[in-house]
């Protein structure tokens, strides 16, 4: 699966799937929280873009933004918010809620390999869940993300973990037993009725998201691996207490433009 390939499989999911996702996730999400994962770290809390006061007038790049209620909690906390995704169907979601919230940010459809903006427009980017496994080439998006900051720029995103590869998406018991390599690097794809790529999902090691990291010129601050809370008994997907309690979930990047 390359590149191309890769976005117009997303782009069409995405788009057939927005209704639906929303309608299944919009109230764990909500309308304007920035929430990093299914373990339910907020930024309200982790504080991993920065203190409070430090997101008052700064410049905002969301990738991957999905509905974009981390956007609208971002300018809720006085920031200057743009908020990115490939998919048109994702961002009338994002125009409807806000409609119901009054909190309104820029919404940009394009994908985050290339992105449209000027070297140095942005103080700040981040992305809950949102691109980053989707394409083919993510180093590609360390690269941009990395020219569009400015120096000293922060760049926060989440993700998979990736040792999560070698399990089946079974919240179960069923979901404890390594089904293949940590090691096989092939996408997964599903297909629909015409043979065509309908979802593609791709793989990187913890080492290679390290590399692309720094080999964007980056430099990898923290790497957080949030643990399942005890008082949380939800499950949403393959995430869920049983296995929350006995290895990660997300993987969350902290990286800085030097400068």
């Amino acid at each position: 699966m390359g590149p191309e390939a890769s976005a117009a499989a997303s782009r069409r999911w995405w788009d057939a799937d927005a209704d639906d996702y929303q309608a299944e996730h919009g109230p764990f999400l909500g309308d304007a929280d920035f929430v990093w994962c299914p373990e339910r770290l907020r930024e309200a809390d982790a504080r991993l873009l920065g203190e409070p006061e430090a997101l008052i007038g700064a410049s905002v790049l969301e990738v991957g933004c999905g509905a974009a209620s981390c956007a609208r909690w971002l300018a809720r906390q006085g920031a200057r918010v743009v908020a990115l995704d490939l998919s048109a169907g994702m961002l009338r979601q994002a125009a409807r809620a806000a409609e119901r919230t009054g909190i309104t940010v820029p919404l940009v459809q394009a994908g985050a390999e290339q992105l449209p903006f000027a070297d140095g427009s942005f103080d700040l980017a981040c992305s809950a869940f949102g691109a980053v496994p989707f394409v083919a080439e993510p180093a590609r998006v360390m690269r941009e993300v990395a020219r569009v900051l400015r120096p000293g720029g922060r760049w926060v995103f989440s993700v998979n973990h990736p040792m999560r590869w070698m399990f089946s998406d079974d919240p179960g018991p069923d979901g404890l037993t390594v089904a293949q390599s940590y090691f096989d690097r092939s996408p997964y794809v599903e297909v629909d009725e015409h043979g065509a790529p309908s979802y593609v999902e791709h793989h990187r090691t913890l080492g290679d998201q390290v590399r692309d990291v720094v080999a964007a010129g980056l430099q990898l601050e923290d790497l957080v691996e949030p643990e399942w809370p005890e008082e949380l008994t939800d499950t949403w997907g393959q995430w869920s207490p049983l296995r929350g309690a006995l290895f990660p979930g997300t993987a969350i990047f902290r990286c800085r433009k030097p400068g």
